[in-house]
């Protein structure tokens, strides 16, 4: 097919400019300090347009490389906005525009994956999708016992575009290194390849729905459909009807817009307790509001998973963090990898940059707000080699669960939710609730 994978040479060469582009700053940097410029501003030039070029180039292209775009994009904050700006802008733009695929294409994968009666499944079948994203799009259909449904269909080739791209990436840790020197790119380009794997498997997939489904059964408060009929690139579910998070956001009463990030939080947080799982794309995209009020989750194909609920040391470090005993924060994230050996942090920066994801515990009632967190963001807005963010690492353990936290607090800002979120973390995170005088627990090695 002609859109995914884009040609392979075509793919392979945006790649490639990569670390050629690099190599051609670092030589010009050499000239610049032997011209007499300093070394701090020559190496704050090369990492600006370093960052400039990977951001394009990975916002140029879907597969992999956006995958790793959108993981490294929580490090965004760190980054002037003539730069984190255009690179956001063209990531929505890839999400929220992915061409669909022709229907006889649709209709040859489901005769290969269903069969040649692939028909006589279903009572109707509209080969108009109603979504398409980067591995595959959803049509509407009435399976043969006339239940709605929604019929996903993966693109042909998605596996080996994906995978191709994470194997040229792998080969670029030294440029990565110059933007964020304490993160450990390698680790964190093996868990994504691995979670796009996940992905791309949609038997694992149904398997994961499934389960949310039956916990979540006759919930109050939740709706999940559940799986009708799987297969390698075919996936069959329940259809749901109801408001996409998006019109709330846009267009919902100030009641609708809280309500809706208050389940929001409490899905996020309830689902490792009950299910062991983490739901790992939290766009609002995947959300609906039912018409009988419940909040509606949408596919599962990127979940981590938690058999043990979150990490037993993630509610005492919250709870240490507004404490205000920085040293034993840091001591912490030391140990879970967070911080580098070699790597020394400032506790205020570190708790500047912590604010965001620690403030809404520490009060009765918060309002997410898009102007809070440009104020947060802005507070880590810096390039200097000394800027805290880029002295953080992300193991590979907490790739999916910050990326969680990190799109999950967009979202609330977005609705500018006000609500009790200190409640939920209370009811749902082991360790917050604990007196002062507990001991920290041993930290388990991150991944």
């Amino acid at each position: 097919m002609s859109d995914l994978p884009r040609r392979a040479v075509t793919r392979s060469a945006k790649l490639a400019t990569l670390p050629l582009g690099f190599a051609g700053r670092t030589a010009l940097g050499l000239g610049k300090r032997l011209g007499g410029k300093s070394a701090e501003i020559v190496t704050q030039e090369i990492q600006q347009r370093t960052a400039e070029q990977i951001f394009k180039v990975l916002g140029e292209l879907k597969g992999g490389a956006m995958k790793l775009g959108q993981a490294l994009s929580i490090f965004e904050a760190a980054l002037p906005a003539e730069i984190a700006g255009p690179y956001r802008a063209t990531l929505t733009k890839l999400q929220d525009a992915a061409p669909p695929l022709p229907a006889s294409t649709v209709h040859r994968v489901l005769a290969e994956q269903l069969g040649d009666d692939w028909r006589d499944n279903f009572v109707s079948f509209d080969d108009r999708p109603t979504a398409a994203a980067s591995i595959g799009q959803v049509h509407r259909a009435v399976w043969h016992d006339g239940r709605p449904v929604a019929v996903k269909v993966q693109y042909p080739g998605a596996g080996e575009a994906l995978l191709a791209d994470f194997n040229q990436l792998a080969r670029l840790g030294r440029l990565f290194g110059v933007l964020l020197p304490g993160l450990d790119i390698d680790a964190v380009l093996t868990e994504l390849r691995e979670r796009v794997a996940e992905e791309l498997d949609y038997f694992n997939e149904a398997e994961a729905q499934h389960a949310f489904a039956q916990e979540y059964a006759d919930d109050p408060d939740f709706r999940i459909p559940d799986v009708v009929a799987v297969n390698e690139q075919v996936i069959v579910t329940e259809w749901m009807d109801g408001t996409p998070l998006s019109r709330i956001i846009a267009e919902g009463s100030k009641e609708e817009r809280d309500r809706a990030g208050l389940l929001l939080v409490r899905f996020l947080f309830s689902s490792p307790a009950r299910v062991g799982m983490l739901h790992a794309d939290p766009h609002p995209g995947n959300f609906r509001i039912t018409p009988d009020g419940r909040f509606g989750v949408l596919d599962f194909g990127a979940v981590n998973r938690m058999p043990d609920g979150y990490p037993k040391v993630f509610g005492p470090l919250l709870r240490i963090f507004n404490q205000g005993d920085m040293e034993t924060v840091i001591q912490g994230l030391r140990q879970e990898g967070f911080i580098r050996p070699h790597i020394t942090v400032d506790p205020e920066a570190l708790r500047s940059f912590l604010a965001p994801y620690v403030e809404p515990t520490r009060v009765e009632e918060f309002t997410f707000s898009r102007q809070w967190l440009q104020t947060q963001a802005a507070t880590a807005a810096d390039l200097r080699p000394g800027s805290v963010v880029r002295q953080l690492n992300l193991p590979p353990s907490y790739v999916l669960i910050h990326r969680v936290h990190s799109a999950g607090i967009g979202v609330l800002c977005q609705l500018g939710t006000t609500a009790r979120f200190r409640d939920e973390v209370l009811r749902w995170v082991p360790g917050f609730a604990e007196e002062p005088g507990d001991s920290y627990p041993e930290p388990v090695a991150a991944g």
